[in-house]
């Protein structure tokens, strides 16, 4: 696992491999059933975006793609004007239950996000 500093703490990257390795250690599905699982949850979650739906996970949050507008932009060396085209972008919006586990607090796991 990749590790990264994250202002004084230093954060380990999780990998693919990694939740494959979770699901197989706490729901005892073979190493190839954990890992097929797993990529078969990432495939529904890209493939919901790649349509424009929201992906809701209840008590983790939601990605949801959103469209951007063109607009002007400036190449920060040149100071030129350029042309951002547009495009739609994907969001992550925490649940309040995920950010109070983050921030340390209890998780009722009663939110409705």
């Amino acid at each position: 696992m990749s590790e990264q500093k994250i202002g004084r703490h230093s954060a380990r990257t999780i990998t693919r491999a990694d939740l494959s390795e979770a699901v197989y250690q706490r729901v005892g599905l073979s190493r190839t059933e954990s890992s097929d699982l797993v990529q078969t949850v990432l495939d529904e979650i890209c493939d919901a975006a790649a349509r424009g739906e929201t992906v809701k996970l209840s008590s983790f949050g939601s990605f949801v793609v959103r469209s951007k507008g063109q607009r002007i932009g400036r190449n920060p060396k040149t100071g030129v004007e350029v042309p951002i085209l547009p495009r739609r972008v994907m969001v992550f919006k925490p649940s309040n239950v995920l950010k109070s586990r983050i921030n340390g607090g209890a998780a009722n796991g009663s939110d409705k996000d």
